[in-house]
């Protein structure tokens, strides 16, 4: 009976019962993000390690491999046209009890990523060399990512509903399905690219485009088992065959959440690889040390990404129960656990960054790829408490229907910070054309990190105070 009067301890209760809720949503996120990953170091790990005729030439598939992870990357920004609207409605259906709606919606997003994934895959095999020139890629390099990326864009579809059944699963609260059919996607994924890569018995394999096909394939297995799981009925969601017919009404709404979502994304997916561009014109050796970087930066922003699951369900389902209050204080809970959790990962970017690049990098040849990297790698490390801040608010706000106001966050961060500062410090000389030409500080891709920092702190502040406003408790999707 104390505890019931004392508000302390009901304050300490209610503190670590929200702790509970979102630790049980994140921690199977994060292990599927971390197994996404698992996946990406081993495609970085052997294309590091197969037969070339000539080793030298090892700098420029790295580069390919680079500029393949940025463009695929921006398929994940592409989910985003389906997946944050089915999180954010089915997770609103779901706190207000009203599953047959929740069931709708689910029919409804494998309709739209189907509808996207194939419109996706055509545009991707028409637009593939155009897109890759744009970004400056040439020769060798140039030649191998489009061959790498070929076969995922066939594949694109199979991707894009699998990502929309798995945002309607976690909008039911349900994490765990989805790391247990990912987590087979990548233990399949990893065996299935070595095999294709290097082959099997007499048959030599397929090389670099080996590692893509592996992947491609591991996720359509993925989709057909869980438009199965869904089939069957799942965590109070059932796939039924009338859902999939088109409802306008329930389309508008999804897409009324996720359209300006996915123009944030792909928006900051076209300046990131605006931002490859000026990498890219460094040369293979810097392009190389980028990717292998972000590879491993990954271990802190995909802990955000896992958080910041959490956050968007929670929030919306408390939205839909109608207590903002309560929203609130899981999308802070799980910024500061989640925040916790990449500032960890910066302190052992800092102290491990050289072994991290040894890696995949055991060819000599390889030795200014390390000495350009382990600096980038140590830097990023600064940026952690931002990035965790832009990430979960990001996706905190998403989950309450606020998509509109963070898009000129991303705009404002990118134009105004990221892009401009990158041309100044990785540039001899930046041309303004009729206002002259500005001396740059050829730091080459330091310079780019240290641009890509600062929009991070830029970023993280807005979302920050866009979350602490409380104005987005008032959005109806």
């Amino acid at each position: 009976m104390e505890l019931e009067t004392n508000p302390n301890a009901v304050g300490q209760q209610l503190a670590r019962r929200l702790w509970r809720q979102v630790l049980a949503l994140a921690l199977p996120a994060l292990a599927q993000q971390y197994l996404h990953l698992i996946v990406q170091l081993s495609d970085q790990f052997l294309a590091g390690r197969f037969q070339l005729p000539n080793p030298e030439q090892r700098a420029a598939y790295l580069s390919a491999l680079t500029t393949a992870g940025y463009l695929y990357w921006f398929v994940s920004s592409y989910t985003v046209l389906v997946s944050v609207g089915s999180t954010a409605l089915v997770a609103r259906f779901v706190g207000a009890n009203d599953w047959t709606l929740a069931k709708h919606a689910t029919g409804q997003s494998v309709l739209l990523a189907f509808v996207f994934g194939a419109l996706g895959s055509v545009a991707a095999l028409i637009w593939l060399p155009d897109l890759i020139a744009a970004l400056k890629l040439t020769g060798d390099a140039a030649r191998v990512c489009m061959e790498f990326l070929t076969p995922l864009a066939a594949l694109l579809a199979f991707q894009i509903v699998e990502s929309a059944c798995v945002a309607c699963l976690a909008g039911a609260g349900d994490t765990k399905t989805g790391l247990k059919v990912l987590g087979l996607v990548a233990v399949l994924n990893v065996p299935l690219a070595w095999a294709l890569c290097f082959g099997i018995g007499s048959w030599s394999g397929l090389g670099f485009v080996g590692i893509a096909l592996g992947t491609g394939l591991s996720h359509v297995i993925g989709c057909i088992l869980l438009l199965v799981i869904l089939a069957r009925g799942k965590s109070g969601l059932k796939l039924h065959a009338e859902n999939l017919l088109p409802d306008f009404e329930l389309i508008r709404r999804m897409l009324w959440v996720s359209v300006p979502a996915a123009i944030d994304s792909l928006s900051v997916a076209a300046c990131q690889l605006w931002f490859l561009s000026l990498v890219n014109k460094l040369g293979d050796t810097a392009s190389s040390a980028h990717g292998i970087a972000l590879r491993w930066e990954a271990l802190g922003f995909m802990a955000g990404g896992a958080f910041g699951t959490a956050a968007m369900t929670l929030v919306g389902q408390n939205l839909g129960a109608r207590d903002p209050t309560r929203a609130a204080r899981c999308g802070w809970t799980a910024y500061a656990i989640g925040g916790g959790v990449m500032c960890f990962m910066g302190l052992m970017f800092v102290i491990f960054a050289e072994p991290m690049f040894r890696v995949f990098c055991p060819d000599p040849h390889l030795q200014p790829v390390i000495d350009t990297g382990v600096p980038v790698l140590r830097l990023i490390a600064i940026a952690m408490p931002a990035l965790a801040c832009q990430i979960i608010f990001a996706a905190a706000l998403r989950g309450a229907g606020d998509t509109r106001v963070p898009v000129l966050f991303s705009w404002f961060g990118f134009l105004g910070v990221r892009i401009p500062l990158a041309y100044l410090l990785t540039s001899q000389q930046v041309y303004l054309g009729p206002l002259g030409v500005v001396r740059g500080y050829d730091m080459g891709l330091f310079g780019a990190w240290v641009a890509m920092c600062t929009d991070l702190w830029v970023r993280g502040v807005f979302f920050g105070l866009r979350f602490a406003s409380g104005k987005w408790k008032k959005i109806e999707v």
